[in-house]
């Protein structure tokens, strides 16, 4: 329980905890029972359970429950492949964390274990209901003052900070959702919101007056892809009056600025020599697309990326959230699957953009697809007794990591011997 006071009126919160005590020492407890949480942020369902006796054999979260028909865990569920990871133990702990979400996980999730004595088997209910929102900023009042308001529509968990952005510079922070003052109609005048520690998911900048006003949007707050590919980071932006220059820059780069306030142009930087271009800008229009591509990805790419562009008598702020990328490599990790098997899993540090599919080697040739449908996917169940060594790819377009991983063996593509 928390206690928290607003004025004169004392404003008390009971946190909702839902615990599902069964017979014989069965039970399991959701903390909370209730989330909202905002689109592309990480979430855990926090629980746990216990049992009377025995030994745990299974355990796994479903969302989908019929009468009389066995649910499907959310790890083999094509849907939430790499969205998933099972935080739990066969003890207590039954935690759930959801990355990366998506409108779609908007659900309510249950918990279900399964132990090695007669009638074994249990389902906690009411489970956890999970919302998933974004942000958008609402503009209200009359034709001179607005009043803003940082909208979402579920009320988010943990009391948030909000942040505000006007014309891309950071303005204002606060634990209210609207904005402390109201803003004059100014037809130039873009602003944003977002909540402290998840800055990159913020809302898109709105005008307050018109749909001319200063702004940038970017395509994907976050990226994931292979070392060695190439990327690229794309926005939009809108100039109330003609755009005279633009450019792409990293913060994390600053050190090296001659100014460290004045952010400099990545195809001036040394560590990224041959390796950035721009596309799809033109200069001396009022709006238009822009990308930052980026090939020979490196992990130290790793960063977020931000766009700023200038017009005779303006300059985008450079607070302003970008795309934050992640590289990473392929590593195959080796878990326990049902008795005398094994799974592989295709691991990465990020969840790849996309949606990609995966290939399978087994000492070194392919697996062909048309045998398993599990050939295409990142994980692949094999015979744990098995000498055999695997290994895996991304099936992509860009053939240079492929072929890297087939003749090089670069870390992108490990091998692991499932007995050594």
């Amino acid at each position: 329980m928390a206690l928290r006071k607003a004025g004169s009126v004392l404003v008390v919160f009971f946190w909702s905890v839902a615990v599902v005590m069964g017979q014989d020492g069965w039970s399991v407890t959701y903390t909370p029972q209730s989330i909202c949480a905002l689109r592309g942020s990480t979430v855990d369902l926090t629980c746990s359970y216990t049992y009377p006796s025995g030994t745990v054999t299974t355990t796994l979260w479903f969302t989908k429950w019929e009468t009389g028909v066995e649910p499907e865990y959310l790890g083999q569920d094509p849907e939430y492949a790499g969205h998933v990871e099972y935080h739990g133990d066969k003890e207590k702990d039954c935690t759930l964390r959801i990355k990366d979400l998506r409108e779609r996980d908007s659900s309510t999730y249950w918990f279900r274990l399964l132990t090695d004595q007669e009638g074994g088997t249990y389902t906690g209910s009411p489970g956890v209901t999970l919302s998933v929102t974004g942000l958008r900023v609402k503009v209200t009042g009359g034709h001179q003052d607005k009043t803003l308001t940082c909208s979402t529509t579920c009320t988010l968990t943990d009391n948030p900070t909000y942040i505000w952005y006007k014309n891309g510079q950071h303005l204002d922070e606060s634990t209210s959702p609207q904005y402390k003052s109201s803003v004059s109609s100014n037809y130039i005048d873009g602003y944003s919101c977002a909540v402290k520690g998840q800055e990159d998911l913020h809302s898109p900048a709105v005008c307050v007056q018109g749909q001319d006003c200063n702004r940038v949007t970017y395509t994907k707050r976050r990226i994931c892809v292979l070392k060695g590919s190439t990327v690229d980071i794309s926005c939009t932006y809108v100039g109330y009056n003609r755009v005279k220059s633009s450019l792409w820059f990293s913060p994390k780069r600053s050190a090296s600025w001659t100014n460290k306030l004045t952010p400099e142009d990545l195809t001036r930087d040394p560590g990224y020599a041959g390796r950035v271009e721009y596309t799809g800008r033109e200069s001396e229009t009022y709006e238009g697309p822009s990308s930052l591509r980026i090939s020979d990805l490196r992990e130290e790419d790793s960063a977020e990326y931000r766009f700023a562009f200038k017009t005779p008598n303006f300059e985008w702020g450079h607070s302003f959230p970008g795309t934050t990328l992640s590289v990473t490599g392929l590593q195959v990790k080796v878990t326990p699957a049902a008795e005398g098997q094994k799974t592989l899993t295709c691991s990465t540090t990020c969840t790849l953009t996309d949606n990609p599919t995966y290939i399978w080697y087994k000492n070194g040739q392919r697996l062909d697809e048309p045998t398993s449908q599990q050939h295409s996917s990142n994980n692949l169940v094999v015979l744990g007794h098995s000498a055999d060594s695997y290994s895996c790819a991304e099936n992509t377009t860009r053939t240079s990591p492929l072929l890297q991983c087939m003749l090089q063996r670069t870390p992108q593509c490990q091998s692991v011997p499932l007995v050594k």
